[in-house]
């Protein structure tokens, strides 16, 4: 899935200590899934881009 690079710059995918590995933190219910990985829909529509400088740019 090329939208798998994605997932690691977004915000909501985090390591998880219990599993020892990464895992999305986003709740979908079953049509969501499966139009993302069916490739009905293109992106994930919960991505939200990880960038930890902008609360640093708010502050200023």
């Amino acid at each position: 899935m090329s939208e798998g690079r994605l997932c690691e710059s977004c915000t909501y995918y985090v390591y998880s200590e219990e599993c020892e590995d990464y895992e999305c933190l986003v709740t979908m219910d079953e049509d969501e899934y499966y139009a993302l990985v069916s490739g009905r829909q293109k992106g994930c529509p919960y991505y939200r881009e990880d960038n930890e400088y902008a609360v640093v740019k708010k502050q200023m």
